[in-house]
């Protein structure tokens, strides 16, 4: 390649990035301008078997970032957890955290306290709230995301907004760093142990 050519291709994905960041802009301003959707204090179980409500899960912010995780059987949703362990104490700065999965109580306690994952984790087994957030089908298949709440002080909850999980989103930096590999991920898929 030329001094030219290398120079073109430069200036196209500086040009690419700024486009980029200006889309990531305007999709949060159009999430945020979404109509809030008031919610009922859904209940779940704690890892000691005690329910535990959506309202609870606020502690004392008035905005929750709640995570629909698969469970333990989903190596994808595994990896997404693992990085939130890491970045907690500032995600908990600013809003409360917490994540939701179908398994049992005493599968998610297992399996997380293996992972050595700290965030706040409820079953949502035998709760409608994951099927009515819009991450469970009609044939009961899960699908991993993020909702986000806020609490008045009336106690009334909101959903503010959602976005679901994937390979290359945005809530999971492994992708974006594999993206600057010569091949990209060339197929890489996530496991439970290396």
């Amino acid at each position: 390649m030329s001094e030219v050519e290398v120079g073109d291709l430069q200036a196209e994905l500086e040009k690419a990035e700024e486009n980029l960041v200006k889309a990531k802009e305007r999709l949060a301003e159009l999430r945020r301008r979404q109509p809030r959707q008031e919610v009922t204090d859904y209940t779940f179980k704690g890892w000691d078997g005690s329910q535990v409500t959506l309202s609870s899960l606020f502690g004392d912010k008035k905005d929750l970032i709640l995570i629909q995780n698969m469970g333990k059987g989903c190596p994808n949703c595994t990896m997404w957890a693992d990085g939130f362990n890491g970045v907690l104490h500032h995600l908990e700065h600013r809003a409360a955290f917490a994540v939701i999965s179908p398994d049992d109580s005493e599968t998610q306690k297992k399996f997380a306290t293996g992972r050595g994952w700290r965030f706040k984790m409820c079953s949502g087994q035998g709760s409608s709230f994951a099927k009515n957030m819009g991450f469970q089908s009609d044939k009961g298949g899960y699908n991993p995301g993020v909702l986000t709440f806020r609490k008045e002080s009336d106690g009334k909850m909101y959903r503010i907004s959602q976005a679901g999980f994937g390979p290359g989103d945005d809530f999971c930096t492994v992708w974006h760093l594999f993206d600057l590999l010569k091949d990209g991920p060339a197929g890489w898929e996530p496991k439970y142990s290396y």
